[in-house]
């Protein structure tokens, strides 16, 4: 015979965990997020420069990456620190980066991320 009494559900142990885990993985894409946002605009700086006219040259390109940076407030990498080479009649334009999050204690969040376009001089 089965107890009128029998429990169903989850114990408040049982709860606790599934909140912990919720509220882990929050925090996680809250502090990921921010790098996330800042890389897609990263992305559409390097892919306009596909389109754009009027670059020639590697401090051209420089000059346009370092004032879209500046209207994107993009703080993680530095203008000079995307590498231009030249790849024959074109340039290679790519970002590659890591960026680095604090989560508590002494763990970090570590995200890398690796972006390249071909720039064709106009």
């Amino acid at each position: 015979m089965h107890s009128i009494h029998r429990q169903k559900g989850m114990t408040g142990a049982g709860w606790l965990i599934v909140l912990a885990l919720i509220g882990f993985f929050a925090m996680l894409i809250l502090t990921m997020l921010p790098s996330y946002m800042e890389y897609y605009k990263i992305v559409s700086t390097l892919e306009s420069l596909e389109e754009e006219s009027g670059l020639e040259t590697p401090a051209d390109i420089r000059r346009l990456i370092e004032r879209r940076f500046d209207i994107s407030y993009v703080e993680t990498i530095r203008p000079r620190d995307v590498s231009i080479k030249s790849a024959g009649p074109n340039y290679r334009v790519r970002a590659n980066y890591e960026s680095r999050k604090h989560l508590f204690a002494n763990v970090y969040v570590v995200m890398t991320f690796d972006k390249q376009v071909v720039v064709k001089p106009r």
